[in-house]
């Protein structure tokens, strides 16, 4: 029961219903406040509580200062927490270890359990493994039950043992665009109550569910464990930017162009740890689902969210996805009663302002390795000729092909070219080079949830056809929607034929491509791309083009609009200029430019219009929890507490509560660390977590195979997420990693000081004789450290490999507050300094000491850092709230969650 301290408690009538209510306008000072604070304003109204909640928090957001730098602590309790199978699979692990340990320190075992509805969609396991074929989509169904059993047997367990909790099966759709069609409900009703629906989710795309206007971001899974279980989100009251929109995106455009416009302004500008919120009179002229393509970005922007408030739209997209009209007519009635309504002409206090013209935007593409570095498509040909030079050795000067001087200087001298021939299985030949497209894949959240590309790609795909074109023989070409529905209104137009005849045959309902699970390349692509060292290509629908992310035989990466994807497995290359060069040629001989298989505008609303209705969304969500008879034929065990199977390499009891007690052990200073890994700027969780597949020559292929666990069913990372045995093996692990500290390796590797001079050694092996002499360790790094998804491994693998400090010049949200979640301590750099500055080389023997400050219940602005070599600096700690130093204190927010409920 709230406090209720402003007198706000109040009863909202709509229809037949009533709903208790909490009133903004009772606190002065929320009228002027932005949308997303107005939510974060009504949730401390709801949970006040007098202690952790206090008529003063509430205050401090009525009287927010928008040009304040974030100060003022709040407890953010959300309605829900949303998961998806690679980080949730960790989540219920822990969930069911916590019953054992609760019961082993005298407690009810029952008492674990979720709080807060919490909802895990299983999507991040399928593999693109077959392609190109009608059969694609059942094979790779097979594949992932037979790679998945263990841990779909034990997500069924956790559908039965845990209240709150459902799991939509496998081959159902992706979790983002499952959240914005099904499970999100705008305003949530319970216990009588409405108020905002509002979540944390196990992703860091979880904010594509701001585009309806739900506020929500990603969290770790640890903090998603504790969200679960009951503990408010401990954070800042933040800044918030608003990005006023005007105008109309102009013909020929498409909502990937705008948000990789978006997503270039706001990282230039700034807005790491950040609210952003639209408004204006152009958010009108923004659909629903660009609002959410938009939204899904915030991580690439850098910040928390990116929120478009309610309005005519919003309730447009409800009815078209089969919510009831109660539901539509709560969602109105609350959302004009709070002020939550957009008000197109109102401007609101923000921090900061941006604005961008819509009608400005141009087709566009990014990469080649991150989503910021955008591209307009007319330059693409031209910024390949200069970025392809990073990817190619030294010795290819002498073999360039000819590029036009007419260019800019930096490729005027040429590009460099190996040209080679390939034989595929039925005989016939062709030939590649740098720069040819392998990979293109229509995949992820961020474009399937998006009518409107989709139905432009599928008719790109039907013009293609109809002038004789398909794709390249050496494009593994891929189509994995975010839900049934996408399959539903091509088949219902008459256009999956086209995008069959392409090679885009349906492959599954879940990321693939865009995480790591592009399957392998033919076998004589990756042949003859690893043979001759190629630096070739993947073109994707997705949010993240990281190296080493998308496929291990592919060096560069490129992000485009599904349209885009199709053109580009047809012209095969990225040395082609797809706005001015052939594509290929018709059945007369004729050349076909891009111009001749593009769209129009009225074409695409007008598929849109009459193949996509609210029955389709009714048809595929009205048993969505149920999942086929595949799913319902999984045996499972009973009880509320986990039969753990010894053997099992997929799911294995973690070892975060062994030997705890129920009094915390006192905060030590940190003295004779070694450092594992001297990291560069932007290393991201992908760097970091272990993702995609797994090698037989690295720590967890060697632990598989030790466990009779043959190559071919080594799985991914992600599916193994389970078992930290495997993680904490894959930790620092990825091929495109550069420890400066091993100079000249690429991927997990490190120098092991215990061993005399320090030989070149695999991470987890270094870190095990580390362990074993008792030596703790410390990662030093650059900027924009954990950069990327909320992988909640990056922490726990950084943790469990003896890792006790991280020194960076910069983080981003979630990793850093991982780590204070697995008792990681983590430190900034001097303002100004750098390791190089400071002239570290990762050689040392670090101390740190001011730690033992916490136990007095403060946290000290800084500690003293000190090296064997006369290095000394006040290194900034980084736990910037109350609430993160007592999951510090405790050990980890999980050993502080488990002793608050044993103590209720």
């Amino acid at each position: 029961m709230s406090a209720n301290s402003f007198d706000a408690r109040s009863t909202l009538r709509v229809g037949d219903e009533s709903y208790e209510i909490f009133k903004l306008d009772k606190v002065e000072g929320s009228a002027r406040l932005p949308y997303s604070l107005k939510v974060l304003l009504e949730n401390l109204l709801r949970t006040e509580d007098g202690a952790n909640i206090t008529a003063d928090h509430i205050r401090a957001i009525g009287g927010w200062d928008s040009q304040a730098q974030p100060s003022q602590e709040i407890q953010f309790t959300p309605a829900r927490v949303i998961m998806q199978d690679f980080t949730g699979v960790p989540c219920v692990v822990d969930l069911a270890t916590m019953r054992e340990a609760v019961k082993e320190l005298g407690g009810d075992p029952a008492k674990i359990n979720p709080l807060a509805p919490a909802e895990l969609v299983i999507d991040h396991s399928v593999i693109a493994d077959k392609f190109g074929t009608k059969e694609a989509f059942g094979q790779n169904v097979e594949l992932e039950y037979g790679r998945n059993k263990e841990r779909y047997q034990f997500l069924r367990w956790g559908q039965t043992a845990f209240d709150e909790f459902k799991v939509v099966p496998p081959g159902t759709g992706i979790v983002h665009q499952v959240n914005i069609e099904h499970l999100a409900r705008t305003v949530m009703v319970r216990n009588g109550q409405a108020y905002p629906d509002t979540l944390v989710g196990t992703d860091s795309h979880t904010t594509m569910v701001n585009g309806l206007g739900v506020l929500g971001w990603g969290v770790g899974g640890i903090e998603a464990e504790a969200a679960m279980l009951g503990q408010p989100v401990s954070m800042l009251i933040p800044r918030v930017v608003g990005f006023k929109l005007t105008g109309e995106l102009p013909a020929g455009t498409t909502a990937t162009d705008l948000v990789l416009t978006i997503t270039e302004m706001l990282r230039k500008h700034g807005v790491v740890g950040k609210f952003v919120e639209f408004y204006g009179e152009g958010v009108a002229a923004t659909s629903l689902a660009n609002r959410a393509t938009i939204g899904n970005m915030s991580p690439e922007f850098g910040s928390t969210a990116a929120i478009f408030p309610i309005d005519d739209e919003t309730l447009k997209y409800l009815r078209l996805t089969g919510r009831d009209e109660q539901q539509v007519a709560l969602v109105e009635a609350y959302a004009k009663e709070q002020g939550l309504w957009l008000d197109p002409a109102a401007e609101p206090d923000f921090s900061e302002k941006l604005e961008l013209d819509l009608s400005t935007v141009v087709p566009s593409i990014a990469g080649p390795k991150r989503p910021q570095d955008r591209i307009v498509l007319a330059n693409a040909k031209e910024q390949f000729a200069r970025d392809v030079r990073n990817y190619v050795s030294d010795d290819e000067e002498a073999g360039k092909e000819s590029f036009p001087a007419s260019d800019s200087p930096a490729s005027s001298n040429g590009v460099p070219s190996k040209p080679t021939t390939v034989t595929a299985p039925d005989g016939s030949t062709y030939e590649i080079d740098h720069g040819a497209v392998t990979v293109a894949a229509i995949t992820s959240c961020t474009n399937t949830s998006n009518p409107y590309v989709m139905v432009a790609a599928a008719l790109v795909a039907k013009k293609a056809v109809e002038k004789g074109l398909t794709r390249k023989p050496w494009v593994k070409t891929t189509l994995a929607p975010g839900s049934k529905v996408v399959t539903d209104y091509f088949d219902k137009a008459g256009l999956t034929p086209y995008l069959d005849k392409v090679g885009f045959n349906l492959v599954g309902y879940g990321c693939t491509t865009c995480i790591g699970n592009s399957g392998p390349l033919p076998e004589e692509v990756s042949k003859a791309v690893n043979e001759n060292d190629l630096a070739v290509t993947s073109v994707l629908s997705g949010n993240r083009n990281f190296e080493g992310r998308i496929n291990p035989d592919v060096k560069m990466n490129y992000l485009a609009s599904p349209p885009l994807v199709v053109a580009y497995a047809i012209a095969g290359s990225m040395k082609v200029d797809i706005t001015k060069d052939a594509l290929g040629v018709d059945q007369d001989g004729k050349p076909v430019y891009l111009t001749d298989i593009w769209p129009s505008e009225a074409e695409v609303n007008d598929v849109v219009a009459n193949a996509i209705g609210e029955d389709m969304f009714n048809k595929s969500y009205q048993d969505v929890f149920a999942g086929d008879a595949q799913w319902q034929a999984l045996s499972i065990p009973t009880g509320n507490t986990f039969e753990w199977d010894s053997e099992s390499t997929y799911v294995r009891k973690p070892p975060y509560f062994e030997g705890m007690t129920m009094e915390t052990t006192p905060v030590e200073d940190i003295t004779g660390a070694r450092v594992l890994a001297k990291l560069g700027d932007s290393v991201t969780t992908d760097h970091i977590s272990p993702a995609g597949a797994i090698k037989a020559d690295t720590p967890a292929g060697k632990y598989l195979t030790e466990h009779g666990i043959e190559r071919r069913d080594f799985n991914s990372y992600g599916s193994r997420r389970g078992n930290h045995e495997v993680m904490i093996r894959g930790t620092f692990a990825n091929i495109r990693l550069r420890n400066q500290i091993a100079p000249g390796t690429e991927g997990g590797y490190t120098r092991d000081f215990t061993q005399g001079d320090g030989p070149v050694s695999f991470i987890y092996d270094a870190s095990q004789n580390y362990q074993a002499a008792g030596t703790p360790l410390a990662i030093l790094a650059g900027k924009e450290y954990g950069s990327g998804s909320s992988r909640d491994w990056a922490a726990k693998g950084t943790a469990l490999l003896g890792v006790k400090a991280v020194i960076a010049e910069s983080y981003e949200r979630i990793h850093r507050s991982n780590l204070i979640g697995m008792g990681v301590l983590p430190l900034q750099f001097p303002e100004g300094q750098t390791a190089e500055t400071l002239g570290l080389t990762g050689e040392e023997t670090f101390s740190f000491t001011g730690v033992t400050e916490l136990n007095n219940g403060t946290t000290p602005r800084t500690v003293k850092v000190t090296t064997d070599t006369g290095v000394e600096f006040d290194g900034v700690v980084r736990i910037d709230t109350p609430g993160e130093a007592d999951y510090y204190r405790n050990g980890g927010i999980l050993q502080y969650v488990l002793r608050s409920l044993i103590r209720k």
